[in-house]
């Protein structure tokens, strides 16, 4: 296993431990760290230490890990939903539930792993983990979904990504009455504490999120949202920054949901975009999953009964 040994000089006298590490950059991330540290992994001469141990002047830690195992995608037969194909590219309806590509705790069961058996011809830019992947939905977010088969229709569709070209158009069922319309833009990063979530933060990136009201239903509102820009977690953050979290968003809505539905309620009905190789403009939908319907007219039906 790997081992590093760092002397704490004057400097960082007092500080714990866990940021000490994090600031010398030889370790991937905090989380990496923070699981360094709890499978004992750091020691200061004999005495293996926790993330709050305060350093002293001339402590000699000696850290101690394993490399993570490399995530290899792998073919599987599961279904896809193709709306359309070529030779460049593929556009795809994903169903709610499922993850995009492979991660730590989902390594089987992805978009990527079912595109891998359905061709074999996806764009490398991505790498291993997400061949072809030019953008991504949330894993209980549904609808479509555009994948690259090769590098040049990746680059193209990505700088359509960035120039705020594509047509990205998503259906929302909020807590709360917003207004008929209206524009958000906060930027958005990374939790300043909860770093598994995003937030509107001052010094985050740039987003921006149209909306339009489609129908009040008295606590409830289903709305079409447009995004301008695509930071991670944006339509949920944005809202729920508002005061207008999603239905069934646990992470940035209500932890006890009335309304029953598993997962929050977005739906990515619209893509429209200029084919890299054609030029031609292409625009593709995708109805409102099931689930999602019946929470509308769960809450349709509620407010009707008022």
């Amino acid at each position: 296993m790997p081992q590093r040994i760092l002397t704490a000089n004057q400097e960082v006298v007092g500080e714990r431990v866990d940021l000490f590490l994090a600031q010398t950059g030889f370790w991937p991330s905090r989380s990496f760290i923070q699981k360094i540290i709890n499978n004992g992994g750091v020691r200061v001469g004999s005495k293996t230490v926790k993330a709050g141990y305060r350093l002293e002047e001339g402590d000699q830690l000696t850290v101690t890990w394993e490399e993570p195992k490399p995530l290899v995608a792998e073919p599987e037969r599961i279904p896809l939903d193709i709306l359309y194909e070529d030779s460049d590219l593929v556009v795809v309806a994903k169903a709610r539930g499922m993850v995009v590509h492979p991660a730590a705790g989902n390594q089987r069961g992805t978009l990527v792993n079912a595109l891998l058996n359905h061709c074999h011809d996806l764009s490398g830019i991505g790498g291993v983990i997400r061949p072809g992947i030019v953008h991504r939905l949330d894993k209980d977010t549904s609808g479509v979904l555009v994948v690259a088969k090769n590098d040049f229709a990746h680059l193209n569709l990505a700088a359509q990504i960035k120039s705020r070209s594509m047509k990205r158009i998503y259906k929302v069922l909020v807590h709360g009455n917003p207004a008929e319309s209206g524009r958000i833009e906060a930027p958005i990063g990374r939790h300043p504490v909860e770093r598994k979530k995003m937030a509107v933060v001052t010094n985050g990136k740039p987003a921006a999120t149209n909306f339009k009201t489609l129908e009040y239903f008295m606590d409830y509102a289903l709305l079409e949202a447009r995004l301008e820009s695509g930071r991670t977690h944006q339509i949920r953050v944005h809202f729920s920054y508002l005061g207008y979290p999603l239905v069934g968003d646990a992470v940035y809505g209500y932890k006890k949901e009335p309304v029953p539905i598993s997962g929050q309620a977005l739906h990515a009905v619209t893509l429209g975009f200029i084919h890299p190789r054609t030029s031609e403009y292409l625009e593709f939908s995708k109805e409102i999953p099931d689930e999602m319907e019946k929470a509308i007219d769960w809450c349709r039906k509620r407010s009707s009964q008022k």
